[in-house]
């Protein structure tokens, strides 16, 4: 278990104020902030996950629990009949993205909006949001990450023909968000509404042949 690197500002932050309270007002005074610390050390954790090698199998870009499964025209990127999973994420899922395939980023869009709660149907056309789409020789994938009344700043680590391998790590939304991945329609969906799902791990589809 490691935690990502904006987690040390925050928990750092947290723990000098509790040992300025420790000292300057009193020890019960430092509870809060060191309690506020410990937080942060969780909420920023990366842990280690298993990723599968069967290049036909779609992983899940965050942690979470699928909210919905949509049907879709098209979007965008995918410009034929797809499937849209949606993984809703609490304050106590991990909040690191990862790369449901690997491929070359083709398309990349941040688009400015409200910050609504994540739980809610429209927040995928009304709040601030960030997509990119993937794409290898077999397949193109877009993920979005979508920001909730809590999750006010979506992190991203990478930029246009950025190559990512499969369950890579790519970006964080702080506290609170909503991660959605738009897979062709062929892609046999192998979760289920409802359902927890783990970055990286958990299999979100796979490739027909």
């Amino acid at each position: 278990m490691s935690i990502i690197r904006e987690g040390y500002y925050f928990a750092g932050v947290a723990l000098l104020v509790a040992v300025l309270f420790y000292f300057a007002i009193h020890p019960y005074a430092a509870i809060l902030p060191a309690i506020l610390a410990c937080y942060c050390i969780y909420f920023f954790r990366n842990p280690k996950r298993n990723i599968p090698a069967d290049e036909s199998l779609i992983v899940s870009p965050a942690d979470g629990t699928v909210q919905d499964i949509v049907h879709l025209d098209g979007d965008d990127f995918i410009k034929s009949p797809c499937n849209k999973v949606i993984i809703f994420l609490s304050v106590l899922d991990v909040h690191v993205n990862r790369s449901p395939i690997a491929g070359e980023i083709k398309v990349q869009k941040y688009i400015c909006g409200r910050f609504r709660p994540a739980y809610k149907d429209s927040v995928g056309f009304e709040n601030e949001r960030h997509l990119i789409g993937i794409e290898n020789e077999k397949i193109r994938v877009t993920v979005t990450q979508i920001a909730g009344i809590l999750a006010r700043r979506i992190v991203s680590w990478v930029t246009l023909d950025d190559k990512l391998d499969k369950g890579e790590l790519y970006g964080l939304i702080r506290f609170g968000s909503c991660t959605e991945i738009v897979v062709p329609d062929d892609v046999e969906i192998l979760v289920k509404k409802g359902q927890k799902v783990r970055g990286g791990e958990t299999i979100i589809g796979k490739m027909k042949k």
